[in-house]
């Protein structure tokens, strides 16, 4: 008599998805958790010079507080998608979870500068599974008929995380210390790791980690996001660290190139659809960034805002994408999301260029902003959704590692592509030529999109 290997008599009672109402309960692990990992990227900004004074330390050690989370989980996205189709991701999920909410504790804690970014860096390795497997982890747990819907609530999160992270991180500011800011994630970590059991995955395939790989992917990243800082402050360390943050890449893809599971996941790259997929997160984002680099400039210095008038109308963008990113998921469920995405782009392109043309003008501003916040969900969920649909589930992991990749690297690109124009151009005309970049930017994205609709129309006829 032989017995089912249990993973896949799992993955098979399951294969659309977790019935209601276990769905939900995953649902909110997932949300709730991701949440966290965005408001702690976004919070610990307003918290630096109250750090700074508490702790008595430098300036420049005080930005690592911010500096190592973000460093730690960049480098660490990919091999921990590669990780969590070794060992299964929903245990590498809850690990990630449960070293998040204890490290969060230590930050509370934390008796020196040196403790906190320690911490810091811990919270970022655990932050890190947690990005990179929610994506693969919804995909199991919902009907694919409700992917799309999802995924557009799931920005809706993200991006009203965004926005009140600051106003959220003051307003504790206002009435308790900074290590309360760290403190709240571990009763809200508990409840979203004890609603975890809900979820469900594969037990994993058992592949060995290619600790190689991951260092050098580690790496990698960590030389581009440093170089890409330090551009603007010392050019030639910052083009040293570019250059070799190509050369370990082009290593590491030669090393990888003929591997059927590469920690960078090459397998999907080869998928014309999945690529231009990728190829249309990085330019929307790197669009975006560009967008928020330039938009505080314009405002502080042409409009004479306060920090605070500043961050409201900087709120325009991601509370107009909070209106229509679960209606933009909706969508992408039932028509082309490939055509949806390159509309979104377009539109989302004459938001900026409004934004750009009448950067004198507050209302005319402001509104371009709406107009791209609104239409970048329109791109965002249907790529996302289209970038996830497109690889073998087995490779969902791989997949919300690429995705969340692109997003940064593309961030990245829109930032250095302000940095040389703030060191090579006049510092006033730079804020509208950056609003000029980002629709740009979005052109290219459309255009991709319309290029990977193309691709799609070909397979079918083929």
């Amino acid at each position: 008599m032989t017995h089912a290997d249990p993973a896949a008599t799992q993955t098979t009672v399951y294969e659309d998805g977790l019935p209601a109402p276990r769905r939900y309960f995953a649902l909110f692990a997932l949300l709730v958790t991701l949440t966290l990992v965005v408001l702690d990227g976004a919070i610990a900004n307003v918290a630096l010079p109250a750090i700074h004074e508490s702790l008595n330390a430098s300036t420049s050690k005080t930005v690592w507080v911010v500096t190592a989370y973000q460093l730690t989980l960049v480098m660490g996205l990919l091999p921990m998608a590669f990780l969590g189709e070794a060992i299964g991701p929903k245990r590498l999920f809850t690990g990630g979870v449960i070293l998040f909410t204890l490290s969060s504790g230590l930050c509370a804690l934390a008796p020196s500068i040196d403790w906190l970014i320690a911490a810091r860096v811990l919270q970022g390795i655990g932050a890190a599974p947690i990005m990179s497997l929610t994506i693969a982890l919804l995909r199991y747990s919902l009907p694919a008929g409700m992917l799309g819907r999802v995924i557009g609530f799931n920005s809706m999160v993200v991006a009203l995380a965004t926005a009140a992270g600051p106003a959220l991180g003051a307003a504790v500011l206002s009435v308790t210390g900074w290590p309360w800011l760290f403190a709240l994630n571990v009763p809200v970590g508990i409840v979203a790791l004890v609603a975890s059991v809900a979820l469900i995955g594969p037990r994993g395939t058992g592949r060995r980690a290619d600790i190689p790989a991951m260092v050098m992917n580690a790496l990698g990243f960590a030389a581009l996001i440093l170089g890409a800082g330090r551009v603007a402050v010392v050019p030639w360390q910052g083009w040293a660290m570019l250059a070799a943050s190509v050369l370990v890449f082009a290593a590491l893809i030669r090393r990888e190139w003929h591997k059927e599971t590469p920690v960078i996941p090459l397998d999907l790259v080869r998928r014309p659809a999945f690529r231009l997929s990728i190829i249309v997160s990085v330019t929307i984002f790197a669009g975006q960034m560009a967008g928020f680099v330039a938009l505080p400039f314009l405002l502080m210095r042409g409009f004479s805002m306060s920090p605070l008038e500043m961050g409201l109308a900087m709120s325009a963008w991601p509370l107009a994408l909070a209106t229509t990113g679960a209606w933009a998921g909706r969508m992408a469920d039932r028509i082309d999301g490939a055509r949806l995405c390159a509309i979104g782009a377009l539109v989302m392109a004459l938001g900026f260029a409004i934004a750009s043309v009448w950067s004198t003008s507050l209302v005319p501003l402001i509104l371009g902003m709406v107009i791209s916040g609104a239409a970048f969900g329109f791109v965002q969920v249907p790529n996302n959704r289209n970038m996830l649909m497109t690889a073998p589930r087995v490779r969902a992991g791989a997949a919300g590692g690429c995705q969340s990749t692109a997003r940064l690297l593309g961030q990245t690109v829109g930032g250095l592509a302000l940095s040389i124009m703030f060191a090579l151009l006049p510092e006033g005309e730079v804020p509208q030529l950056g609003l000029a970049f980002a629709a740009i930017a979005a052109i290219a994205g459309g255009l991709m999109s319309l290029r990977r609709s193309a691709v799609a129309r070909s397979v079918i006829a083929g």
